[in-house]
């Protein structure tokens, strides 16, 4: 096990300890099981996703993600938040309400087997998000975010993360948005936005914001 990796994995253990919603069950993803989707099946499922994630999952409108290419196991599960009601206020909750378990490993298996593109409005690099993603930021307790999501910003290559996502390439403005929400304590009602709202609470805005620069200035 690489530094990174071995960072990760003490991250998750000491941060992600069970904590009880009273309306929506926590869940421990460390122990998830791979998802057995369907891709070809997902893409009947996907027409309706394509007006805010664009076709085959590369959305150009910044504040959504684009979906192509990304782990199948983590858009599972942030279906699957949506469909338990993590974020009442997002129209992806109206989205999920009527699909079943099997319609979202269909779904997740579909945008992860598509070919990422590069933004057509990629962002400017910053040496600083390079710096934060490497290395953290220790007098702020930071940790490296390669740490969780790979040297490349693809993904960690030890399956037992397979529900942490890519981020190389993603909207600017989507990330920043969901590292500003874990930072105000929303969706923490799995293991890994436990983890990921304990990382946040050490970003200010700029860092945030160099973060999502740097990451977004890379092809997928």
């Amino acid at each position: 096990m690489n530094v990174p990796t071995r960072l990760c994995f003490l991250l998750v253990a000491a941060l992600a300890a069970p904590r009880m919603s009273a309306a929506i069950e926590w869940i421990d993803l460390r122990g998830a099981a791979p998802i057995r989707g369907d891709a070809a099946t997902g893409a009947a499922k996907a027409t309706v996703c394509v007006a805010c994630h664009g076709p085959n999952g590369n959305a150009v409108v910044p504040a959504f993600p684009r979906l192509a290419g990304q782990r199948a196991d983590y858009l599972y599960w942030r279906l699957a938040n949506f469909k338990r009601g993590a974020r009442p206020e997002s129209v992806m909750t109206a989205q999920t309400a009527n699909l079943s378990d099997a319609d979202l490993h269909d779904l997740a298996a579909y945008f992860a087997a598509q070919t990422a593109t590069k933004s057509p409005l990629p962002a400017m690099p910053s040496a600083r998000g390079e710096s934060l993603f490497r290395d953290g930021d220790p007098a702020r307790g930071t940790p490296p975010c390669q740490g969780c999501h790979g040297a490349d910003a693809r993904g960690p290559a030890d399956s037992r993360f397979a529900t942490w996502p890519a981020l190389r390439g993603q909207n600017a403005d989507y990330l920043a948005a969901r590292l500003k929400a874990y930072r105000d304590g929303k969706d923490a009602v799995s293991s890994n936005e436990f983890v990921m709202r304990g990382v946040a609470r050490s970003l200010d805005d700029e860092a945030i914001a160099a973060l999502a620069a740097w990451l977004a200035s890379h092809s997928p």
